[in-house]
């Protein structure tokens, strides 16, 4: 996603590219903690996956959703967008409201359903303006075109 208005303005100004801008977040959290929970630095986990040689790459749906929750957390949204399959992929995300903070992921279960197809049922939390929220899904992946693609998922109670 490209930045608008004064985020635009500002980069333009100290002439930051947005490639220059991933870079920069990427390193300044490259040892921090993976958002995704798996115990790994965000460089060796799911950072591979938003950035460099092996970007759009993860080997398996659940790598896939996790790389995708650390990428929401971080707000990667062009990574979310290139992993979005393009049947259902949305023309633009947009950004989450100022002050929401992710509290953590938990993978529920995964299922390959065939060679080329497999669910993730996950649950995210988050707190925004003091109140906790949970977002529950099963979400759909398929494999295509030698990668993984989110297609769509069913919220949960």
């Amino acid at each position: 996603m490209t930045p608008s208005g004064p985020q635009r303005a500002m980069r333009t100004q100290i002439g930051i590219s947005n490639a220059e801008q991933r870079e920069h977040n990427m390193k300044s959290s490259a040892d921090s903690a993976c958002p995704c929970g798996q115990g790994a630095s965000y460089e060796h986990c799911c950072g591979r996956w938003h950035q460099g040689p092996q970007r759009l790459a993860a080997p398996d749906a659940e790598t896939l959703m996790r790389s995708r929750y650390s990428a929401f957390v971080k707000e990667e949204w062009e990574y979310l967008l290139d992993t979005w399959h393009a049947s259902t992929r949305p023309e633009r995300l947009e950004p989450h409201p100022s002050g929401l903070q992710w509290l953590g992921l938990q993978v529920r279960r995964q299922r390959l359903l065939a060679a080329d197809r497999a669910e993730v049922e996950f649950v995210a939390r988050s707190r925004w303006q003091g109140r906790g929220r949970r977002h529950h899904e099963s979400s759909r992946f398929v494999y295509e075109e030698g990668r993984w693609w989110y297609v769509d998922g069913d919220i949960l109670p």
